[in-house]
């Protein structure tokens, strides 16, 4: 971008090309633009890190110039790709987040319970952050880093729930909004059970650590533990609740978000849950948690239901015919609303249809966008590059999470999902994973934080660090 065009100026052309409202912060800090190359440390270098949020980086062009993980092998996996051969490698964030000062932004991807260490970490340093879902490990945290993210107003911020950046995910949030589906009442969104332990307690033997691994830094704040081959790392740790949630905590940032953002839900009052398998070590084999949400403004009271386990799906007289193994319905007086578990559908059946229609039919096509969009044609515009006949490097993207964070990181947008939002629809993945935990239906009192009559949830709501387990300074 030619830097005789202002920031603000920039912005605006993006959104001017399509003639939406781009939400823009009040003033535009300075800093490259996205036609220079910004550079990043990534933290968490397992599949998630390397299977996607690295080719994201990559599509755009931008530079990896540090990388940190416990896991020795997991570093030295990573650096036979050729992008990041050249990076500096790290075993402790710590070091990382001294000695790469200049770096713009940090990129996390570790296990759960590592995130909000380190995303405050990352944020005291002055650090743009992309962390992945689910944001937080306990209520608290979840709290916690939405107070940060506040607190930092001039850093860029992102939630790892990619589905919001879609055109599917924006068009279904007007539907919802414009009032096309009448009075809505109930949210369903189920998800099959995965490969990780579930309904199980930890082994009793033990493995020896493998060569490389800090399993006692893996471990950071969460109890003690012998290490265990293929039980929980690399991968399997999502599955107990000492480092994950489950299912649940898992895709809640997935699943939950339209409904949350669209019909502008607060924190549930009532959480209720059965399953299978309760009241172990690790999430369930097979469960349905009921979140109840109070009316709001013109908004009756609403019920978002989850199911997890194979074949556990909504009834029959919500689905009206067989779905998929995956989804999100969101279900009205005058039609229904199907999402895909990833919130990235915009499919339609209206009172009296028989099936699903997209979002091109006639009553959808009327309802007008006010959602912003990042037009990327527009986005591509350079006009030294233009007058030499080049395409941008621009042209490698579509809607991209990453890229609309990377635009953020340069100062020329604002993240669609950033910590303060993502953190609240987190909350709501935890609650459910209390109820799980405390086999017990939650009354919850989100003022004051608490599990009404239930004073032994606390340790759940706000788990305190193991008196021997690494702490974060």
């Amino acid at each position: 971008m030619s830097h005789s065009v202002s920031r603000r100026k920039f912005a605006q052309s993006v959104v001017a090309g399509i003639g939406l409202p781009m939400i823009l912060p009040k003033e535009l800090n300075a800093g490259q633009s996205p036609n220079d190359k910004l550079t990043f440390a990534c933290i968490g270098m397992g599949g998630q890190m390397r299977g996607y949020l690295i080719p994201e980086l990559n599509k755009l062009d931008q530079t990896v110039v540090a990388i940190c993980d416990v896991d020795q092998q997991q570093l030295d996996s990573v650096l036979q790709v050729n992008e990041l051969k050249q990076a500096k490698t790290y075993r402790d964030y710590r070091e990382l987040l001294d000695k790469e000062s200049g770096v713009d932004g940090v990129i996390i991807a570790t296990p759960d319970h590592w995130h909000v260490p380190i995303c405050e970490a990352a944020l005291k340093a002055g650090k743009h952050v992309y962390c992945e879902k689910p944001l937080a490990h306990s209520v608290a945290e979840c709290r916690t880093l939405e107070k940060l993210a506040l607190s930092h107003p001039k850093l860029a911020t992102q939630t790892g729930n990619q589905g919001c950046s879609t055109e599917g995910f924006r068009r279904s949030f007007e539907v919802i909004q414009s009032g096309l589906l009448g009075n809505i009442t109930e949210v369903h969104v189920w998800h099959p059970a995965h490969s990780w332990p579930n309904g199980v307690d930890r082994p009793a033997t033990s493995d020896p650590i493998p060569e490389g691994l800090d399993w006692n830094f893996w471990l950071g704040t969460a109890p003690d533990r012998p290490y265990n081959k293929d039980i929980y790392h690399p991968g399997k740790w999502r599955g107990w609740y000492d480092f994950g949630g489950g299912s649940l905590a898992d895709f809640c940032c997935h699943g939950f978000q339209l409904a949350f953002r669209a019909l502008e839900l607060d924190a549930p009052t009532r959480i209720e849950a059965t399953g299978n398998d309760l009241g172990h070590e690790s999430f369930a084999t097979r469960c349905t948690v009921t979140f109840e949400f109070a009316a709001k403004g013109k908004r009756g009271p609403v019920k978002l239901i989850f199911y997890s386990g194979d074949q556990n799906l909504p009834p029959m007289e919500v689905t009206q015919g067989p779905v998929g193994t995956t989804g999100c319905l969101v279900v009205g007086s005058e039609g229904t609303l199907s999402a895909g578990l990833w919130n990235t559908d915009c499919n339609v059946r209206l009172k009296g249809a028989k099936e699903f229609r997209g979002a091109d039919q006639p009553e959808i096509a009327r309802i007008p966008k006010t959602q912003p969009r990042i037009d990327t044609e527009v986005l591509k515009w350079d006009p030294a590059k233009a007058a030499k006949g080049e395409r941008p490097r621009w042209s490698k993207v579509n809607n991209s999470h990453m890229f609309e964070w990377v635009l953020a990181c340069a100062g020329d947008a604002k993240t669609y999902s950033p910590f303060e939002i993502g953190a609240r629809i987190t909350e709501v993945g935890m609650l459910g994973v209390l109820a799980l935990r405390m086999q017990k239906t939650i009354l919850w009192d989100a003022e004051n934080r608490r599990a009404t009559g239930l004073p032994e949830a606390d340790a759940i709501i706000d788990p305190k660090p193991s008196t021997n387990a690494y702490s974060p300074r």
